[in-house]
């Protein structure tokens, strides 16, 4: 069976929300690999483009997403990461969207996020799911593997910078993101930490600790030296839950975007989307989650900082 025929039985079966064979598995990740590895620390992306912001493994919520702003390769997208965690159904989520990055790798964009981490999604349900559904720990640590690969950034038409968490002291230019490297779990300090835990701050100027106890809180002040420094017009994150699925921050220099409706199946929260236009005009499509779901994830809570 040729590689194109496989991606499409791999589709088929992922889109029904089952899981594929070890064999299979194998096989996508493989694939994957080979294309993650050759992208850089910050892909540049041509508009128009649909930006995501955080799943966590809602398998209907993330369908819901694709019916409402388009299959691929009709609308090209941009995941800004925490695909797994929280939700019942992070391997599906995931591996779907591993699929559709193999199959229209030019038209979808997968960057990292702080739960695409071993520390992290050992604690908070990825790692159980795996081992649930697959029987043993081998598939979690391909799956991290993959993980490692995962761009950290990304530039959309040199203008907009996207990414999951925010700003770092280490990181003045865009060069310096591209030097790093990130084939490596998350680091519990430095810059790769920063890009993937940091959350602007109204409140507060400059870089301050964070809350999360890893990453920054960082000012509008060093939102807009940045920006001026780059000759960019925008950072667009996610990482943080906020209630419409979109809020605007740093008087409009920063957004943050999130996809996740309902997050942990009982905050009540709406998700959204980030559209942009071929003139960089930016909108917003928000929508709830769909009554066809599955019942109530048992957490260990949520703790606020570690959204």
């Amino acid at each position: 069976m040729s590689s194109a025929l496989e991606i499409n039985v791999y589709l088929d079966i992922l889109r029904e929300k089952k899981i594929l064979s070890i064999t299979q598995l194998e096989d996508l990740l493989k694939q994957a690999k080979d294309i993650l590895v050759h992208e850089s620390n910050m892909p540049k992306i041509s508009a128009p483009v649909t930006v995501v912001g955080d799943i966590h493994g809602q398998f209907y919520d993330l369908m819901e997403l694709f019916k409402v702003c388009g299959d691929l390769p009709h609308t090209n997208y941009l995941f800004l990461g925490d695909y797994v965690d929280r939700g019942n159904n992070s391997v599906e989520c995931f591996t779907l969207v591993l699929a559709l990055k193999v199959k229209y790798k030019d038209r979808i964009t997968l960057l990292r996020g702080n739960h695409e981490s071993c520390e992290i999604n050992k604690i908070y349900g990825f790692y159980d799911e795996c081992f649930k559904k697959y029987g043993n720990e081998r598939v979690w640590k391909m799956f991290s593997d993959i993980f490692m690969c995962l761009p950290l950034s990304a530039l959309v038409e040199n203008k907009i910078f996207c990414l999951h968490g925010g700003l770092s002291p280490a990181l003045g230019q865009l060069d310096d993101v591209i030097k790093l490297k990130r084939f490596c779990d998350v680091p519990h300090e430095g810059p790769i930490c920063d890009l993937l835990w940091s959350d602007p701050e109204e409140n507060r100027k400059g870089f301050n600790p964070s809350p999360r106890s890893a990453g920054f809180q960082f000012g509008s002040d060093v939102t807009e030296k940045f920006l001026h420094r780059n000759d960019l017009s925008l950072i667009a994150r996610a990482h943080q839950l906020v209630m419409d699925g979109f809020q605007r921050a740093h008087k409009k220099m920063v957004v943050t975007i999130f996809s996740a409706p309902n997050y942990c199946y009982r905050c009540g929260n709406q998700a959204a989307v980030m559209e942009i236009d071929e003139q960089l005009n930016t909108s917003f499509t928000q929508y709830m989650q769909p009554t066809e779901q599955m019942e109530p994830h048992v957490s260990k809570g949520v703790p606020e900082y570690f959204l």
